[in-house]
């Protein structure tokens, strides 16, 4: 995890709240984390645990009603955006951070062309004229590998295949070379040729101009090739934060062990049948009084379910929230292998 002073962007105990008619829904429930400028994080759960939410978030697009955050900062360059007036997140949405939604058929406006929906924020933050901004836009969309960019800009959203719709997005988010680019799943639906070249762009992007670059996945294939560090979330918190290194070769926590070894593995054989986690994650709207996985860890044991552990450090720069004895879950973890 990185330290305080570090952090470009920084979540500091969020609590997001969305109230239902089945009840109050905890998307966020004292969340934490931080990225470093020209750090390449994950942020990395099954669905529903709040992942993309904490991402709407930092973007101050938490649609309210019916969501509200209770409390919490969200610190950018130190600045609180939480605390921030519509005018200045209008000022940092797409020009300082920017992201990358994870459905870009209906992220995208099928009534607009693309040139149209690319140099609008060009036009906004970099104060071009309509040509420069058209001409940029066509650079962007060459850099992101589109042919034929110049005409392909009087295109409209359904005139593009999914990849290609992904890859304008991205071009739209790059527009004004943000200090910070959240993807939110950016390769879901792609075929696996289109989903490393959209991430190698992402990387690209990151060592060139040093930005910060937060994906929100699933896939720990991408997690193990791309990422520096990662942070684990269940239930709205996280877990576990460490550099990816150490997480994929000593996971301390029992619910990224169990992410890690429902992964199909080539070097095992094939009828074995693969690990999953028992039961279902937890009810946002119902969570537990102890610790949200317990009911489904095989190390529970009566402190889980009466409190809340920590998110203490258990070496440098790994962390965790568990009760369970380290050497423990490393043994059960050599086990499994």
């Amino acid at each position: 995890m990185s330290t305080k002073q570090d952090n470009i962007l920084e979540i500091k105990n969020l609590h997001t709240n969305f109230y239902t008619e089945q009840g109050v829904v905890k998307a966020a429930n004292g969340l934490n984390y931080g990225i470093k400028a020209g750090e390449f994080v994950a942020l990395v759960g099954e669905s529903a645990c709040g992942k993309s939410m904490s991402a709407m978030a930092i973007m101050g697009l938490i649609p309210s009603p019916p969501g509200r955050i209770e409390e919490g900062e969200i610190l950018f360059r130190g600045e609180d955006l939480l605390k921030a007036s519509e005018d200045r997140m209008r000022v940092v949405r797409g020009n300082e951070i920017s992201i990358v939604f994870q459905e870009p058929m209906t992220s995208l406006n099928p009534a607009l062309t693309i040139g149209k929906q690319i140099s609008e924020s060009l036009i906004l933050h970099k104060d071009m004229s309509k040509k420069e901004a058209l001409a940029e836009s066509a650079r962007l969309l060459k850099l992101v590998g589109i042919p034929d960019a110049e005409q392909r800009l009087r295109d409209y959203p359904s005139q593009f295949s999914g990849g290609m719709r992904q890859r304008i997005m991205i071009a739209m988010a790059i527009s004004c070379y943000p200090s910070v680019l959240i993807a939110d799943e950016p390769t879901t639906a792609l075929d696996v040729t289109v989903q490393a070249q959209v991430l190698d762009i992402l990387n690209k992007l990151r060592s060139e101009y040093n930005t910060a670059i937060l994906v929100i996945t699933h896939n720990l294939g991408i997690v193990a090739r791309y990422a520096d560090s990662v942070n684990v979330m269940y239930a709205g918190r996280i877990v576990e934060s460490a550099p990816t290194d150490a997480i994929f070769a000593e996971p301390l926590h029992p619910y990224t062990a169990g992410l890690l070894t429902s992964v199909p593995r080539l070097d095992r054989d094939s009828a074995d049948d693969l690990r999953s986690i028992p039961g279902q994650p937890p009810n946002l709207a119902n969570l537990p009084q102890g610790c949200p996985f317990e009911p489904r860890c095989e190390f529970a044991m009566e402190r889980c379910r009466q409190e809340q552990p920590a998110f203490e450090a258990v070496s440098e720069n790994h962390y965790r929230a568990c009760f369970c004895d380290v050497e423990t879950i490393k043994k059960k973890r050599r086990e499994n292998k």
